[in-house]
């Protein structure tokens, strides 16, 4: 392990200005804010729109089914164009797409009487788009946000998208009320903010033209150079694997909460209330998660975060009242967002830029390409072991994952290093695996 340099060291104790004062970074940031407030609001009118068309909650749950096909399906060739293409070109032209299918639904529910294939098919193409924006945002992120400064805009990000369900849902079901076109044309307008924010960012956003004229890989084998990148990464490897099974059983234990209130006698009321007091654990999370690894380092809050969820999952099922089922989700939730802190932080300043989008694309497509196994299997176990008792096979999945970290150090020693002291990883131009550099 390489040793820090003098001023490799005085850097990363340079106090970079704050975020805030970064107009790039308000522009990026509160495009996607208003993007995910209007997400938020859509999520929330398209099963309710479904349900008054066909009375079916197994077409209501298609749509999203659709949505997240879609964007499983550009996920990963999304971050393979990211780092051969413009990055803000794909930043500004898949929120038009999405603009487009949203206003398309819009425009579909206020003549009345939707076709429910032409509003899965929006849905798909919808998810399309999104898994391409999907792909380029960790990159462009990195070109935007001092190396000092990643932990705590990847904080402020979850912390923003949580403000924004928080505040959404509620307010979707009310101008649902009002109008069924309303929710989607609001998302629809809000898709325009990311587009225009995009276009503000004065930041090149890359990627870097190549110094070379020898020719590009071809896609299929610039994806295989990603995962060639994150085979050289012991924590790569490790944190795409582990954070694929705590993606599914998180999935797991979302679809149990709501069926937990409703078994403690909480109605439709009671469970938006332990929703919301669970998504501000989340804010809470999201604000605290860079100062706890200012405090105790990257290592122990990643295994102290793992062990709240974990006692938290055991919590929720010994509480009597729907209340206090949302307090202790709220723990829950706390502990979780310093997690994904942790983890994608460090995976952002580990992959050198020109492999960003690969590496990014591909780790989310194999952490989200499991979460649907989360809900099914809960859904099996809570017919088969009763609610309680699924809770608590999921609370023990959770100590096991929780387990792991303690017998994985050597995957994650890079996290014993301060996030900005962290060296990039080498490009794999060689067949030796290279162990996790720092700086």
């Amino acid at each position: 392990m390489a040793q820090s340099c003098p001023e490799e060291s005085a850097e990363a104790h340079r106090r970079p200005p704050a975020l805030w004062r970064d107009r790039d970074y308000l522009y990026w940031w509160t495009g996607n804010g208003l993007s995910a407030l209007g997400t938020s609001m859509s999520t929330l009118a398209y099963p309710l729109l479904v349900l008054y068309l066909t009375g079916s909650a197994t077409q209501a749950g298609l749509i999203t089914v659709l949505h997240m096909i879609g964007r499983l399906a550009t996920l990963a060739t999304g971050g393979a164009l990211a780092d051969r293409m413009n990055r803000r070109a794909v930043l500004c032209l898949a929120p038009l797409v999405q603009a487009l299918s949203m206003g398309a639904v819009a425009l579909l529910a206020y003549r009345g009487d939707p076709s429910i294939a032409l509003i899965g098919a929006m849905a798909l193409v919808g998810g399309l788009a999104d898994g391409l924006r999907n792909a380029v945002s960790m990159p462009v992120l990195r070109r935007i946000v001092p190396k000092e400064q990643v932990a705590a805009a990847t904080a402020q990000s979850m912390g923003r998208d949580m403000v924004a369900q928080l505040v959404g849902a509620p307010l979707g079901g009310l101008l649902y009320a009002m109008g069924r076109w309303i929710p989607f044309l609001f998302d629809a307008l809000s898709f325009l903010f990311v587009s225009l924010g995009s276009v503000l960012i004065r930041r090149p956003l890359g990627p870097d033209r190549r110094a070379d004229d020898a020719p590009r890989a071809g896609l299929a084998e610039e994806l295989r150079d990603g995962l060639r990148m994150i085979r050289r990464s012991d924590y790569l490897v490790f944190t795409m694997i582990w954070g694929a099974l705590l993606n599914a059983v998180a999935e797991g234990f979302s679809l149990l909460f709501v069926v937990l209130v409703q078994h403690r006698g909480g109605g439709p009321a009671a469970v938006g209330t332990a929703t919301s007091l669970a998504v501000a654990g989340g804010v809470v999370g999201a604000v605290i998660g860079p100062w706890l690894m200012g405090r105790l380092g990257a290592r122990r809050v990643l295994l102290l975060s793992a062990w709240v969820f974990t006692v938290s999952f055991a919590a929720a099922m010994a509480v009597p009242s729907p209340w206090q089922i949302g307090l202790v989700t709220m723990v829950a939730m706390a502990a979780m967002v310093p997690m994904n802190v942790v983890i994608e932080s460090y995976e952002v300043r580990l992959v050198p830029d020109q492999y960003q989008g690969r590496v990014a694309a591909l780790s989310r497509f194999f952490v989200q390409g499991l979460q649907w196994v989360g809900p099914l299997a809960a859904g099996v176990l809570a017919d088969a072991a009763g609610v309680e008792g699924a809770v608590l096979l999921l609370a023990g999945a959770m100590a096991l994952l929780a387990l792991v970290l303690h017998t994985s150090r050597r995957r994650l020693t890079v996290l014993d290093v301060p996030l900005a002291a962290v060296r990039e990883l080498d490009p794999p131009a060689d067949a030796r695996p290279l162990p996790d550099p720092v700086g």
